[in-house]
């Protein structure tokens, strides 16, 4: 295009529009440079090149930058809104300019990892705000520090470096972190602190914090774990009962985990080690006095001495009672006596029984009563194989089923006693090793066998018996085996067959009759009974000479019966 010697205004205009490359040059949305012409009513008058000047007000220089340092003819970086306004002037911003610059210098850090700095100063939902040299940042309330802060006011406005964790320009959205920052500057001190250290040194130590499990010990900016373990040979329920916090404790380090930094601490190491010896101090056998200081369901631990603790199994708590937990036979804090049944000095376990360290019942029972002496007990229970008798030393008794009563056996014979009552018994047998006392209550009876096993001397249900008549009642006679046998009762209606031989009295005392033994009673005392002889009587002489259906009466047949026998 061509121009004259002397462009008119509308020609520069159009020189200057093709020079910048449009109306506006494409000035806006761009941070250019400008000069400063003056300084007037707080405002600073710019000239970026452009048809006219712009002004911005003093206050956008104030934060991070001295309002007063400019001068006319300072050189200042500005942000173009827009070329003209409707007064003719340039729309400049010292802010938006500071923020685009801001802007590209984060992105540039943020992709290298590097920390930036910045200063707090507002607070928003959820956290605060912080000026990134013109651009504004979010500090979530969690990020602020590595523990809660109850007070920011003292970090605000404070120039601190942050880590930026995220950023999207297009939204104008940045998220620092100043506890991430703390966290890599307290991991960079512990790395040279834990560096001074070694495992076996003894330092000195302040107790920071008690926990259940352990106490926290600060050892001059870095902590180490004292686990209750550690801390004595002696059984410690809490760590509170040893240490208590802001307590100066010297520790020995006892592991250092160099990949998590974790430092393992003790104080029972600078103990001398209560389990050397141990095995020549508690040897196998011996009896010793402890005190019990936990209880489980599998056994009971006694403390020795302090530092040295021993298991008794619930198996070895006692002779009688089997099956039961530990703290039903004993208490915490009770002092017991034990016995060492086993040491394993390498394992420190000591194996301790309690039932040991006292008398074997079952040997008790058979030195103070042995086989043939009689005892008395109570009936516990009754199994289908014969009766349990709880006798002195806490020991039961079996009193099998045939050895109830002689004649009866089985369901009958069980029958005969129930829980609750008060028997008496011999000792058959006493088994030490299987822990079994065999009893008999039959053997008490007046018709028990002779001594030689004679079967003359027994009672059996059908067995025909001489009897002397004791005494004579209404309901029938008490009778009696043999001078000394065993004693029974005839019923009334047992007198006889027929009617008029079921009066009473028509028997004396001291009369001998012949009877069948039809049972026994609830006392194992024999009932006769004359009639049931009778009938049986009867019942072979009908058998062996004769029917009574042929003709021939019972006297004929019993008759004929005597003669053979002449």
């Amino acid at each position: 295009m061509a121009t004259s010697a002397n462009p008119t205004r509308d020609e520069f205009a159009a020189l200057l529009d093709e020079q910048l490359g449009g109306a506006d040059g494409g000035f806006e949305g761009r941070v250019v440079k400008g000069t400063v012409t003056s300084i007037e009513n707080g405002f600073a008058i710019i000239d970026v090149g452009l048809k006219s000047e712009g002004r911005i007000s003093l206050r956008e220089f104030s934060r991070g930058e001295d309002e007063h340092g400019l001068a006319v003819g300072s050189e200042v970086e500005v942000f173009v809104d827009r070329v003209e306004n409707a007064d003719g002037e340039a729309m400049l911003s010292r802010d938006r300019a500071r923020r685009e610059a801001a802007w590209d210098k984060l992105e540039s850090e943020f992709g290298e990892g590097k920390r930036v700095e910045g200063r707090i100063f507002g607070r928003v939902k959820g956290g605060f705000t912080v000026d990134l040299d013109g651009a504004v940042a979010f500090l979530p309330g969690s990020q602020v520090d590595i523990r809660p802060v109850r007070d920011v006011n003292p970090l605000m406005e404070m120039p601190q470096p942050f880590q930026i964790l995220k950023m999207d320009r297009r939204r104008g959205n940045i998220v620092v972190s100043r506890r991430a920052v703390l966290e890599e500057t307290r991991a960079e001190q512990r790395s040279e602190l834990i560096e001074g250290l070694e495992e076996g040194q003894v330092v000195d130590g302040v107790v920071k914090n008690i926990t259940d499990y352990g106490a926290f010990v600060d050892l001059g900016g870095i902590d180490g774990l004292l686990h209750v373990t550690d801390m004595s040979y002696k059984r410690v329920n809490h760590p509170s009962e040893v240490i208590e916090i802001g307590q100066t404790v010297t520790v020995q380090i006892v592991r250092i985990n160099a990949d998590t930094q974790r430092i393992s601490l003790g104080m029972k190491q600078l103990e001398s080690d209560p389990w050397e010896g141990v095995a020549a101090k508690y040897p196998v056998g011996a009896k010793i006095t402890g005190t019990v200081t936990n209880i489980t369901e599998y056994g009971a631990f006694v403390e020795l001495e302090a530092g040295i603790e021993g298991l008794v199994h619930v198996s070895e708590m006692s002779w009688t009672k089997k099956n039961v937990h530990p703290g039903k036979i004993v208490s915490t804090s009770q002092e017991v006596e034990v016995m060492v049944l086993e040491v394993d000095s390498d394992k420190r376990r000591i194996s301790l029984g309690l039932k040991q360290a006292q008398r074997n019942p079952w040997e008790e029972f058979a030195e103070k009563n042995p086989v043939g002496a009689t005892v008395t007990g109570e009936v516990k229970n009754a199994t289908e194989f014969g009766l349990f008798i709880g006798l002195p030393g806490d020991v039961d008794g079996m009193v099998h089923m045939s050895d109830i009563a002689w004649g009866i056996s089985g369901e009958d014979a069980l029958a005969l006693h129930r829980k609750g009552e008060e028997v008496q018994a011999v000792v058959l047998d006493v088994d030490v090793e299987k822990e079994r006392i065999s009893l008999g209550m039959k053997q008490l009876e007046k018709g028990a066998p002779a001594e030689g096993g004679a079967a003359g001397g027994s009672l059996r249900r059908g067995e025909v018996v001489t009897v002397t008549v004791l005494e004579v009642r209404d309901g029938g006679l008490e009778v009696q085996v043999g001078d000394d046998g065993a004693t029974g009762f005839i019923k009334r209606s047992d007198l006889g067959r027929d009617r008029d031989e079921q009066r009473p009295d028509r028997f004396q005392t001291g009369q001998k009759v012949d009877a069948m033994v039809t049972g026994f009673d609830r006392s194992k005392k024999p009932n006769f009974s004359i009639k049931a002889h009778q009938i049986a009587e009867e019942k072979e002489a009908v058998a062996q000479f004769g029917s009574a259906d042929s003709g021939a009466s019972l006297g004929d047949i019993l008759g004929e019966a005597l003669k053979k026998g002449e």
